[in-house]
């Protein structure tokens, strides 16, 4: 049926029988360390040159889609771009627009597929 974790072979017995439990309970587990080695391998492959599908924005379109990314709403990428509520419906439409995403939610994942902000740290 495939793995359902994964862990190293220096693994503690008490930290053995615990992924066990995980899995068991329908869970899927990484060693801490083997994330971490997974993260890093994700993070190396995001290229600093901008990508064809965001090389059509403009600087502050990418700033938006950035906090957009980061989870804010119209008011809060007004409040931090300094720019009106209503300019920020007005970015986040042009984005929808120019990049074909259907939702938010689209527009969150190509910022990070497309490596414009990575997880867990800054842009």
């Amino acid at each position: 049926m495939g793995a359902c974790g994964f862990l190293l072979k220096n693994t503690a017995p008490e930290e053995l029988r615990a992924a066990v439990r995980t899995v068991a309970e329908g869970d899927a587990l990484l060693s801490p360390s083997v994330t971490r080695r997974v993260m890093a391998a994700v993070a190396s492959d995001y290229s600093s040159t901008t990508p064809a599908l965001l090389s059509g924005l403009t600087e502050r379109e990418r700033e938006v889609l950035a906090e957009i990314a980061a989870g804010k709403s119209n008011d809060g990428i007004a409040r931090d771009l300094f720019i009106s509520p209503a300019t920020a419906r007005t970015y986040v439409s042009r984005l929808l627009t120019k990049l074909g995403a259907r939702d938010r939610a689209q527009l969150v994942h190509i910022a990070y597929e497309s490596g414009l902000v990575r997880p867990g740290g800054d842009e």
